[in-house]
Parts: structure tokens; sequence; C-alpha cells
């Protein structure tokens, strides 16, 4: 099978997916099924690699592939062409996370890499901010490291800095006021009618 149909019509999972790239370029992380994150990330990295072109042809294929091309398709060209120059590929990551949906289908998240909410970036400095200071680094930690300050331009500066954050939302959580988000349950809590009908 060349790509996943996603039991629709090719029109309808052509709007689909490009509903979820423009969502993504929107955003720069989406939560949807696994299956679907998988299809709209080879979308995704179709545009990337236009935008690093950065030619007419290549502007005017972006124009057909996102919804509201006047608003991203500057915003993916100045922006995301750019941050991607000097990687070859792999603009975008696919996380598995918890069913999302009631019906207990594989969801993930779809994300685009190196940018401000790139899940891999926090949960290294997650992880660093748990270590003791004078702990040296695990083989994986020490490669996880490196793959996120690669490509990230100030990256390791980044890192520390994230890594500091955390360490005083660790030890103060009720006086930090930085950007950490809350946690959140995977199901919404719902009032039951208890006075069902069978």
């Amino acid at each position: 099978m060349k790509y996943r149909h996603l039991s629709r019509k090719s029109s309808h999972r052509e709007a689909l997916l490009r509903n979820l790239v423009t969502s993504l370029f929107k955003a720069e992380s989406i939560e949807t099924t696994w299956h679907k994150a998988k299809e709209a990330q080879r979308l995704a990295e179709k545009v990337i690699t236009l935008a690093k072109k950065n030619t007419e042809a290549s502007r005017r294929r972006a124009h057909q592939i996102l919804y509201t091309p006047d608003q991203m398709v500057p915003k993916v060209f100045q922006k995301f062409g750019p941050r991607y120059a000097d990687r070859n590929g792999g603009y975008t990551r696919v996380l598995r996370i918890e069913p999302i949906k009631e019906d207990q289908a594989p969801s993930a998240i779809l994300e685009l890499v190196d940018g401000p909410r790139d899940m891999r970036f926090a949960m290294t400095a997650k992880t660093l901010a748990a270590m003791p200071k004078e702990q040296p680094l695990n083989e994986i930690t020490a490669r996880n490291v490196e793959k996120v300050t690669k490509f990230r331009k100030n990256g390791m500066e980044d890192l520390r800095q994230m890594i500091e954050r955390m360490r005083l939302h660790k030890d103060n959580p009720e006086k930090y006021d930085g950007d950490i988000p809350e946690k959140r349950p995977v199901y919404p809590i719902q009032e039951v009618n208890k006075r069902m009908q069978y």
C-alpha cells in the first residue's frame, strides 16, 4: 500500500491532510490519530522542502496545498525555510501518546522539530533537571542532548535556560510563574446522566 486511504474518498482525504498541515504550521504542534499524523507528516515535509527552495514555482505549489495561503505561505517561507536550511530532512516528528478519544484510537502528536513546542527538547531538559548537577550523563541522555541541540541555533544555551526554569518549577511550584503548562487529564470528567433509559 503506497499510502493510507483513511476510509475516505480521494477529495475528502486530500482536504483532511491539507487542513492538518495548515494547522501544524499555524500551531507548530497538533494532536490527532496516529495514521492521520503519519500521512500529514509526509505532506508537511514536502511543503518545508518547497520553502527551502524558495522559487516562484515552489510558492505556487505551496499556495495549492495550504488553506489560507495568503497568511500561511509567507510564514512558511520566511520562518520555517530558514529554520531548516541546514537540515536535509526530518523537519517533523510523530510521537505516540495515550488515546485521546473514547474509541481508543491510537493517537499521536505531530510537531515541528527545533521549535518552541519541541517535545523531545522539553523531555530532555526535564530529564537533566531531575538529575543531580554533579552526576555524569549516561549514553542515551548524552545522545538526546546532541540530537536536540545539533541544528537549533543557540541550542545549548536554550537547553540550559529550560533546565533552570524546570528546576525552579520543581523546587517551588507554587511560586513559579513561568511557561510550564499544567498537567491535564486524558479524558475530561463528564457528568453522566444516571437516569438513562434502556
